[in-house]
């Protein structure tokens, strides 16, 4: 090494030293191929994050500046990235399609339009479960582990608004009440609650946003690309990274419509997450859900045969019903009324604004209460 290089390199120890950055940066591979925008798009971010990172390009030679692996289509890529992982070249992934297996699945990163927070979004991409109630369980177990590799030590949760909500909420509450550390969130509306409307999205009401992966994609693409009328993303940090139990590869997607934006940000996700040994916290967590019944929480999600379908109930005498009660699954809003009817109390089902509602008469609304409660149904 001549005399300038060196001087060179001690000056950006120095300045590394001075603004207390780490000397070892997480080595992250990012393809740069199959991009909607072209392979600039992402080039560019590549360029822009080359101080914060060890960068390995996968996909299109870009510059002899960076270490480079060939591929040209999905399965080279993934098989090239899968390579990478197995050699311990690389801390982390950033790609535009990766074949998870089931089981693992991935938590998205939104930026709230009302205050600029970041929301994560368990899950987005993959499935933990193809039942999905255990999937959404095994979501919230995701997000706090992407909440706290980013440096989020409490995370707050709050549930969706969809089919097996209810039922989540119950099963979460349940972990909780065993010993595991989970904070729920208050939904910003007047009625309150962990289960969230789209409302509390746009108002980040918690750190942690649970759902199925389906519906979570379609919010990590409106959130990410309204901004362009839905023809590429601007905002957010893409739909990764893939989280599951003994999954110690994080993979981070993002998509083919990604903007060189959301390409950085997603490069950044996965340079904080490897700071934070997002494995390790996996790890953690995984043990700390164990220990508090999770898989014994899960098995009790096993399809049952529903009451509906195996006992013949009479309807009592109908009469007018003008009080509700909400708080129960739609999945689940047959067999609570045939529990109310096997009561002798007349009961009818609707949908309110936040979901089902049982209806029954103002004067045996108590009653129905307790009857729900001892059920299951209800808290």
């Amino acid at each position: 090494m001549d005399k300038l290089s060196l001087a060179k390199s001690l000056d950006e120890i120095a300045s590394l030293l001075e603004s207390g950055e780490s000397l070892n940066k997480p080595t992250i591979a990012v393809t740069n191929f199959l991009s909607e925008l072209g392979a600039d798009n992402i080039n560019h971010a590549i360029e822009n994050l080359k101080h914060e990172a060890n960068i390995i390009i996968v996909g299109e030679k870009y510059t002899d500046e960076f270490e480079y692996y060939e591929a040209s289509d999905d399965a080279g890529n993934a098989e090239v990235i899968e390579g990478l992982f197995k050699e311990g070249k690389i801390d982390a992934a950033v790609t535009m399609h990766y074949p998870f297996p089931i089981g693992v699945s991935t938590v998205g990163r939104v930026v709230s339009p009302a205050n600029g927070k970041y929301v994560y979004i368990a899950n987005t991409t993959g499935t933990n479960d193809t039942n999905r109630e255990k999937a959404m369980v095994l979501n919230a177990v995701d997000g706090i582990i992407a909440a706290k590799a980013n440096g989020i030590k409490n995370p707050t949760i709050g549930i969706l608004n969809v089919d097996s909500a209810r039922v989540v909420e119950k099963k979460l509450k349940e972990l909780k009440n065993n010993g595991f550390e989970l904070t729920f969130a208050e939904s910003k509306r007047g009625d309150g609650g962990v289960v969230f409307r789209g409302n509390d999205l746009l108002a980040a009401s918690s750190d942690i946003v649970v759902c199925d992966s389906l519906t979570g994609n379609v919010i990590q693409k409106v959130f990410s690309s309204y901004t362009s009328g839905g023809f590429y993303e601007t905002t957010g940090s893409g739909y990764g990274p893939s989280i599951g139990e003994g999954f110690y590869t994080p993979v981070y997607i993002v998509s083919r419509a990604s903007g060189t934006p959301v390409i950085e940000s997603a490069i950044r996700y996965a340079i904080a997450s490897a700071k934070g040994n997002i494995n390790e916290v996996s790890k953690e967590v995984f043990k700390a859900a164990n220990k508090a019944g999770l898989k014994e929480i899960l098995a009790s999600l096993e399809p049952k045969q529903s009451a509906a379908d195996t006992e013949e109930v009479k309807v009592p005498d109908k009469e007018i019903v003008n009080a509700s009660i909400g708080g129960i699954d739609i999945l689940e809003i047959e067999d609570a009324i045939k529990v109310v009817h096997k009561n002798g109390i007349y009961a009818e089902s609707a949908m309110g604004c936040t979901g089902p509602v049982v209806m029954v008469s103002e004067d045996k609304l108590e009653k129905v209460r307790k009857i729900l409660q001892e059920a299951n149904f209800i808290e």
